[in-house]
């Protein structure tokens, strides 16, 4: 700790070679920061020492002190790092402080950065998966953890299981929009979303709609399989929308597909024109009126575009 036994480091005797530097807010600042005695303390002694580019193990150990105050701040985590690599320091120490650092402070880009770092100077990301499963067991849809994860994945090729690591964690929680997320990230870039991996994707989301037909992430999830392909055409789809309307589910998600595959078939020039905008334009109307009120406005300019489009004035009386 700062002070190693007295209180700031301007009453230490190995520093009184040092002149602190005060931070300089400007003549009139806007909002005067009341900053504690030990902060100022600590944080003058670091500028003082970034001004004089010193190199030395007590420079690093003012840099944990620093950052003990403020984990946010970029110049102590790049100045220790620079230390790190000058002082040559073991580098697997610093993983587990900066893990300690972490799990204190888990929505913080500068720790995470600084993981990102000590891992890449190490090649060893051995860890990584368990830590930041240990993160996201506490937060399920910590960004930061999920991008470290996403970012060691990629950069050593650690790609074995993490379909069934995103699989546990739908069934722990089908509604886990990063779990989804993640399982897109890994196919897109493995196998890719070749018709076979399509067909089976396809299968899967299926059965974890069914489980939660209100759930928006599976719906988002179907449609980016499908990224680049005629959905209204596709074996299965429209059944099993229609299987699931039959089945009195009045999901925003499911009428909102509906309603596009309608449009796909009326541009591919289906004979079945009229009768398939009516129905689009019926959907139209429930989402605005009974089912996804908050966005009245938006399926009421949807049915607008579609009587435009392709000829009709039954839109706005359905919406209305």
């Amino acid at each position: 700790m700062a002070g190693e036994g007295k209180s700031f480091y301007r009453d230490r005797d190995d520093w009184k070679d040092i002149t602190p530097l005060p931070q300089d807010d400007g003549p009139n600042p806007v909002v005067r920061i009341a900053y504690s005695d030990k902060f100022k303390d600590v944080y003058d002694y670091l500028r003082a020492l970034l001004q004089k580019d010193e190199r030395s193990e007590r420079a690093y150990q003012l840099t944990t002190d620093a950052l003990a105050l403020n984990a946010a701040n970029y110049t102590a985590w790049h100045y220790r790092r620079m230390l790190l690599q000058d002082l040559k320091k073991d580098l697997n120490e610093e993983l587990e402080y900066i893990s300690e650092i972490i799990l204190e402070h888990q929505k913080n880009y500068q720790v995470w950065h600084h993981r990102r770092m000590i891992v890449d100077w190490l090649k060893d990301p051995s860890e990584e998966l368990d830590f930041t499963d240990d993160v996201l067991t506490q937060d399920a849809k910590n960004y930061h953890a999920w991008e470290h994860r996403q970012w060691a994945i990629k950069t050593f090729k650690l790609w074995d299981g993490e379909l069934d690591y995103c699989e546990r964690l739908l069934i722990d929680d089908v509604r886990n929009n990063s779990a989804w997320n993640q399982r897109f990230f890994v196919i897109n870039s493995t196998t890719k979303l070749t018709d076979d991996v399509v067909r089976s994707e396809f299968e899967y989301t299926k059965q974890k709609i069914k489980l939660a037909p209100n759930n928006e992430s599976a719906w988002n999830y179907l449609r980016g399989i499908f990224l680049g392909r005629t959905m209204s055409t596709y074996p299965g789809l429209r059944e099993f929308c229609q299987e699931l309307y039959d089945q009195r589910i009045r999901s925003p998600y499911l009428l909102s597909l509906i309603i596009d595959m309608n449009e796909e078939m009326i541009k591919a020039g289906s004979s079945d024109k009229e009768k398939l905008l009516e129905n689009a334009v019926e959907m139209c109307g429930c989402l605005a009126k009974d089912i996804d009120c908050i966005r009245k406005e938006y399926w009421s300019y949807i049915s607008r575009s579609l009587s435009l489009k392709y000829g009709t004035t039954v839109a706005d009386d359905a919406a209305s």
